[in-house]
């Protein structure tokens, strides 16, 4: 037995075996328990290394700019050699208390993986490198991996969409999903990253990043993420050195189904700032939930805390659950946190409806006006949301909502892009 299929075997062990799958004592899943391990775990014959290589990898890379500057492997994790370099320097899968069952589900049923690093430019005044990753299930059951290294001083803008083709096979059965993201940003290094994330209505889907940000490094990210049978978007920021700036933000769209963002941000230094906003609009019988941590370590003078969480039920009898909490083990500290549920008030409908706007119509702009700040917001930059495509995608994601349809059943239009392609 090679060395590829005894770690994913072991990991398998742990899970089936040794009772690894607990999730009892962790209260951030109380409000939305994940599915069995056998979900995420699939056929263990399938993790075999008679696998086709690099089966599910699933990414396509656009580097639009200075493709010069991106180092890209497609690792085979079925591959003794590939794994042990898609796997390097990566955390332990008990690293994250919270999220280790998945981390060891993903261990055992990983079987492909993309790695990237991007370089920072001879000139410092040149524009950020722009690259779009978009990753399509080719597996029932899968567990992609992608690793990304930002050099120190360089700038990139990231644009990552997992949106179902509904006219591709795949869109026609129901997939299992279990993502990991690893982001690692070297010293004074710059990374705005763009999520668009609309799951088919029956999957189920995990999707952690784990970012680690070096000193003066800033991270922005805007994500805009629709229900479905499970999903689960969980991202863990570490701020390991002094001036490391994180910003989160997520626009959260549930029809009739389920969606939940946990985020875990830890302050390790001095002079860290962290902001994390989460807008969660629901309908029907939908359960939004948002639960936010964010931890101050002793030693992290002058560290900055903000938490916000606001969530609309847009139609029917949602449930929104809004779950801010700080743990401060220092005096030195600014932090602010608060949420807010509840209907629109009836006044700003109705100034709205004053100029002429029929209830649809002015309901649509209130919220699209809501959830338009909160990605701008995170990425820090309100031009680069129309660069992106944010602000289209999420016209007309929240179309489809107010209208009742489920988000599944159309592909959300790409932005207009130019340049290379790499498919995996």
């Amino acid at each position: 037995m090679d060395a590829a299929r005894a770690d994913a075997l072991a990991a398998r062990h742990h899970l089936v075996d040794e009772g690894g799958w607990q999730f009892r004592r962790v209260d951030a899943y109380r409000f939305l328990p994940p599915p069995p391990a056998a979900v995420w775990l699939g056929d263990e014959t399938a993790a075999g290394c008679d696998a086709p290589p690099l089966a599910g990898a699933g990414w396509t890379l656009h580097p639009v700019g200075s493709p010069g500057l991106v180092d890209a492997r497609w690792l085979d994790g079925s591959n003794p050699a590939q794994r042990a370099e898609l796997l390097d320097g990566l955390p332990a899968p008990g690293a994250d208390a919270g999220g280790a069952p998945f981390a060891w589900a993903h261990r055992a049923l990983c079987r492909q993986g993309l790695r990237l690093r991007v370089a920072a430019p001879a000139d410092p005044g040149a524009p950020p490198l722009l690259l779009q990753l978009r990753h399509l299930p080719r597996e029932a059951v899968e567990a992609p991996l992608l690793v990304l290294d930002i050099e120190p001083g360089a700038r990139c803008v990231l644009i990552e969409s997992h949106v179902r083709d509904a006219d591709a096979p795949s869109c026609r059965r129901e997939v299992v999903q279990n993502l990991q993201v690893h982001l690692r940003l070297g010293a004074g290094a710059q990374l705005r990253h763009w999520r668009l994330v609309q799951p088919g209505p029956g999957d189920r889907v995990a999707q952690h990043l784990h970012v680690r940000l070096a000193r003066d490094a800033f991270y922005g990210q805007a994500m805009l993420a629709g229900g479905s049978a499970y999903h689960l978007q969980r991202a863990v920021v570490e701020l390991a050195a002094e001036g490391a700036e994180a910003r989160l933000a997520s626009v959260l769209l549930a029809d009739a189904d389920k969606v939940e963002r946990q985020a875990r941000v830890v302050h390790a230094a001095p002079r860290s700032t962290s902001r994390v906003d989460v807008l969660a609009l629901a309908r029907e019988r939908a359960l939004a939930v948002a639960d936010l941590y964010a931890g101050v370590r002793q030693g992290a003078d002058e560290a900055d805390v903000h938490q916000h969480l606001a969530g609309i039920p847009t139609a029917g009898a949602p449930r929104l659950v809004l779950r801010p909490q700080l743990e401060i083990e220092h005096d030195a500290v600014q932090a602010a946190h608060g949420a807010t549920w509840g209907r629109l008030p009836d006044e700003a409908l109705f100034l709205a409806r004053q100029r002429g706007l029929d209830e649809a119509t002015a309901l649509s702009l209130i919220l699209h006006g809501m959830a338009a700040s909160v990605l701008a917001g995170g990425l820090g930059d309100e031009a680069l949301a129309d660069t992106v495509g944010a602000t289209a995608a999420l016209t007309e994601s929240l179309a489809r909502h107010l209208r009742g349809t489920r988000g599944g059943e159309a592909a959300v239009a790409q932005p207009a892009l130019t340049g290379g392609r790499r498919d995996g």
